[in-house]
């Protein structure tokens, strides 16, 4: 399908699950920041950050509309951190996709909270009205020794920051948290933490991934040199305990990544006691528990 699309790919190509039936726009290649001992998708050996010249994004558009019309309903703004481009250029992205993908609906991005330090709520607002709807927030804990570990480059004040910028503006937001990225000796304030920044921000979505790293833990572990990857029933009681302490009111809930062993979804807080029982007999019952098979986990 790439091969059609009168765009530019630089593979690897990636996107949130939930962005599968999306056209991706890489108006960025790579990531800007690129430091975290966790992340695997932009490596220094497949890709160096740079911004994609803006003719070629729009001409990448207008083509992408002539063939395509009013097939595209949904844009992904690719690659790892597309608002670090400045507002004007956004907008004229925006503005291209408007005119030339006239029925997308949605659009939307990755979103380091670092990119958003210097845009103003009201550059967010004119982003929102030209067609940004979702920003995907890779917040992976909200403790801050866990991110200091990996390297992530932010704090819990400065992604509860970025999360509040999006909210003000009209952005919906969708938060990632990593469960086990603290391993055994940070797992607790791990989880305490991570649902502290969530009942802050009070997001519109919410997903956990499992830390996974298939190319091995050797970069991860140089920063992090303690660190263990939780066993099953470590990752269980981990979520547990996020999900205990959660106080959300109307936020979507999804634990339904390929890295996950246990399917959770639901709405929180109305799904909040039926997730924990789900958890809770998981934790004691694992044998009869409708767990992913090992050979079907992956990122």
């Amino acid at each position: 399908m790439l091969n059609a699309i009168p765009i530019r790919y630089v593979e690897p190509v990636y996107r949130p699950p939930s962005e599968a039936e999306s056209l991706i726009v890489p108006v960025t290649d790579g990531c800007s920041w690129n430091h975290c001992t966790f992340c695997e998708m932009y490596t220094s050996e497949q890709k160096h950050f740079r911004a994609r010249d803006e003719a070629e994004v729009l001409q990448g558009i207008r083509e992408t509309g002539a063939r395509f019309g009013n097939a595209v309903r949904r844009v992904f703004l690719a690659d790892g951190d597309a608002l670090v481009l400045p507002t004007r250029r956004l907008l004229n992205i925006l503005t291209a996709i408007r005119t030339h993908l006239p029925a997308v609906h949605r659009v939307s991005s990755y979103c380091l909270p670092r990119n958003l330090r210097r845009k103003t709520v009201e550059e967010l607002r004119e982003l929102a009205a030209a067609g940004l709807s979702i920003a995907y927030v890779g917040a992976e804990s909200g403790d801050d020794e866990v991110l200091e570990r990996v390297n992530k480059g932010e704090t819990s004040a400065s992604t509860l920051a970025a999360l509040d910028k999006l909210g003000a503006a009209g952005i919906k937001r969708s938060v990632m948290i990593l469960n086990g990225l603290g391993g055994p000796e940070l797992s607790l304030r791990h989880a305490d933490n991570s649902a502290r920044l969530l009942n802050a921000a009070q997001p519109e979505f919410l997903a956990t991934l499992v830390v996974s790293f298939p190319l091995g833990e050797q970069r991860f572990r140089a920063s992090f040199p303690g660190w263990r990857p939780l066993r099953q029933h470590e990752l269980f009681v981990e979520m547990a305990r996020f999900i205990e302490r959660l106080t959300l009111e109307r936020t979507l809930f999804r634990s339904d990544h390929a890295s996950n062993w246990l399917v959770l979804r639901g709405t929180l807080g109305a799904d909040k006691e039926r997730l924990l029982h789900q958890l809770q007999q998981t934790i004691a019952h694992p044998e009869t528990a409708a767990l992913r098979p090992a050979w079907a986990r992956g990122l």
